[in-house]
């Protein structure tokens, strides 16, 4: 950083934002003097606690009461003083169970996934889904759900699966629809979804009808199926951590717009950021919240992300490991499907 503080500073701002993440009560002097890593008497203590709160980095919210930690006094702690985060061999170990037990749908494993961070942090916890992008086609199916309405289903290699419906000018015969489908599966089994050339598609096939077809599924295939999914687990941690039932309620109206929640994880990922801390995600609501994030990737591809969103005091080591661990887990987890 280019505004070091000096040595005894970032001890004691080091000593509050630890306490003060430990405890959620605001941090005396005399438990800043007993830190080991301090060393100083308490009268000393107090002329830099006064020193830090005016540089920014801690705030005193009565006259008597202890100092507590801006954003900026967490920023720099993340930035500069917080050692390497790692998680207990418990957690270590929890995490690894529960994916090597993880099986089924894509959908399920997500949802599940939410919950184990959450369990583990101890906040609410978001999985976004990955892109169809970012997985091969490994089966396509087409089912007759009406004399002139197709179903199309495409099974990635991620897990996940599309489903398309199409209403048709003219009925299909059976031949017609098993004809399609193998077009289709030639075209797309073992290619990421929507790369074949949906012209050279078309104009393989002699029948019209069928050519017509292929060309309007490749088409929808190479088009975003809706808004990415999001999984949310312990949404009741929101309530546990926060005392005012007005902010709980604007937190848990966030995790609805599930747009907003890819939006802003997406946003902070594409500044280079681990960590949003308050004011720094963007969003007014979440002032008192800070946002731990990480991508994940399927098959050498970025993929999809996942977020913790705690208060601003929340534990950021063990949160920031969490993150990371489960992301890797995950990405080699759907990677080998």
């Amino acid at each position: 950083m280019d505004d070091r503080l000096t040595e005894r500073r970032e001890a004691i701002l080091q000593a509050v934002v630890e306490e003060y993440m430990a405890t959620a009560r605001p941090v005396g002097s005399g438990l800043v003097s007993d830190a080991a890593e301090v060393a100083v008497s308490s009268a000393t203590v107090r002329k830099e606690l006064g020193a830090l709160e005016d540089e920014g980095f801690l705030h005193q919210p009565h006259t008597s009461a202890g100092r507590v930690p801006t954003d900026k006094g967490y920023r720099y702690y993340i930035d500069a003083l917080m050692g390497p985060s790692q998680l207990r061999s418990t957690q270590h170990d929890r995490i690894s169970d529960f994916f090597d037990r993880s099986h089924g749908e894509l959908e399920r494993i997500l949802a599940e996934t939410s919950r184990l961070l959450a369990g583990v942090t101890g906040s609410a916890a978001v999985v976004v889904a990955p892109h169809a992008i970012a997985a091969t086609v490994k089966a396509v199916q087409l089912v007759t759900l009406a004399p002139r309405v197709l179903l199309m289903v495409v099974v990635l290699s991620n897990g996940g699966i599309e489903r398309r419906s199409f209403e048709l000018d003219d009925a299909m015969t059976d031949d017609q629809v098993a004809s399609a489908q193998q077009v289709l599966s030639d075209a797309w089994i073992d290619r990421v979804a929507g790369t074949p050339d949906t012209e050279d598609l078309a104009t393989a096939v002699s029948d019209g009808v069928v050519a017509s077809f292929v060309q309007r599924a490749s088409i929808a295939l190479q088009e975003p199926d809706g808004e990415p999914v999001v999984h949310v687990g312990g949404r009741s941690a929101v309530a546990g951590v926060f005392d005012e039932t007005e902010k709980v309620a604007q937190i848990l109206q966030l995790f609805e717009r599930q747009l907003l929640v890819v939006t802003l994880i997406k946003d902070v990922l594409d500044r280079g950021m681990r960590v949003a801390i308050g004011a720094e995600t963007g969003v007014q609501n979440l002032n008192e919240c800070s946002l731990v994030v990480a991508s994940y990737g399927v098959n050498g591809s970025e993929a999809g992300s996942i977020g913790v969103l705690g208060p601003t005091h929340m534990n950021y080591p063990q949160a920031m490991a969490a993150v990371a661990v489960v992301s890797n887990h995950l990405g080699e987890h759907l990677t080998r499907g």
